[in-house]
């Protein structure tokens, strides 16, 4: 079992080219659900195991209180690897090939409206100094461009290319991609790297973003960042960085983008990825749809 975890580990590493985040966590998926065989049903290699082993697992996680999401992503992680050992012919048959996974009720992520968008811009103060122009820069990057949390904090200093007013971001599973930025937020991005040229110490010095003490920024920073200043104009539970990736890609399909342009500019591989952010966009038109038709008033649905 350890041989073909070990090679699972490394075809993910290497062919598949998953994040060491999600790296660990499909390997502890697997190591979970090989504890919990060898614990109730006294075998330890899980090579050749019946769908009943698996669907008695599945039930011991929702009695454990986990969530059907948290659950489908557990047994997502057992069916990569079982469908590894089909592919170097360890097995003949993936025993979770008839599996369905748990329902899970669809929760539209209401994203940030333009009115907050400006109210948080225009809370930033030039005088602030580098902190100031920073912050500022970082929301107006994440609104501007969509790009990730993670996109954003590796972001290099050779990626941004003023000539042609764009940024190269590296995104999930190493796939490289252009994102034009607004001539507003190129001169924003100008000025901020005046004000970290004065720095006393860089020490992360590849990284465009950096603390003041010249350190790049972790992910728990630019979340608090965000958290912090939304707080202030939006009673909306979620105010993190991934809401303003979904804020993007809601006012660009509203403003009547369409949704291949908005896929290629969030890097999703397919569109049902990007259709997600729809469902907003949806309800803008169905308002103009409304207040347009001579029938409309009538529409109480709405």
């Amino acid at each position: 079992m350890a041989t073909n975890l070990e090679a699972f580990t490394d075809y993910l590493q290497k062919e598949k080219k998953y994040s060491p985040h999600t790296l660990c966590a499909y390997v502890k998926d697997v190591s979970d659900f090989q504890q919990y065989n060898a614990l109730n049903f006294n075998q330890q290699d899980i090579v050749s195991v019946e769908y009943v082993q698996i669907r008695s697992w599945v039930v011991f996680l929702v009695e454990e209180g986990l969530s059907a999401i948290s659950v489908n992503r557990k047994v997502a992680s057992l069916k990569a690897f079982y469908k590894f050992l089909l592919k170097i012919k360890q097995i003949e048959v993936n025993p979770l090939l008839k599996h369905r996974a748990l329902k899970v009720s669809k929760k539209i992520q209401i994203p940030f409206s333009e009115k907050e968008m400006n109210l948080v811009l225009e809370s930033f103060q030039v005088e602030e100094g580098f902190e100031g122009i920073r912050d500022r820069l970082l929301v107006e990057l994440l609104y501007s461009t969509g790009i990730r949390r993670a996109e954003l904090i590796h972001l290099k200093l050779n990626s941004v290319d003023f000539s042609n007013g764009s940024i190269k971001v590296l995104g999930k599973r190493n796939k490289e991609r252009i994102i034009p930025v607004l001539s507003v937020v190129l001169e924003q991005m100008r000025l901020y790297l005046k004000e970290r040229s004065d720095l006393e110490v860089v020490k992360d010095e590849a990284y465009f973003f950096l603390t003041k003490k010249g350190l790049k920024l972790s992910e728990s920073f630019v979340y608090r960042l965000i958290n912090s200043y939304f707080s202030k104009v939006s009673e909306k539970v979620k105010r993190s960085p991934h809401m303003l990736r979904h804020t993007f890609a809601t006012h660009l399909l509203n403003n009547g983008a369409d949704l291949n342009s908005v896929k290629e500019l969030l890097g999703h591989s397919s569109l049902a990825s990007t259709q997600v952010y729809t469902h907003n966009s949806l309800s803008e038109l169905k308002k103009v749809y409304v207040g347009s038709h001579p029938r409309g008033g009538n529409d109480s649905k709405v």
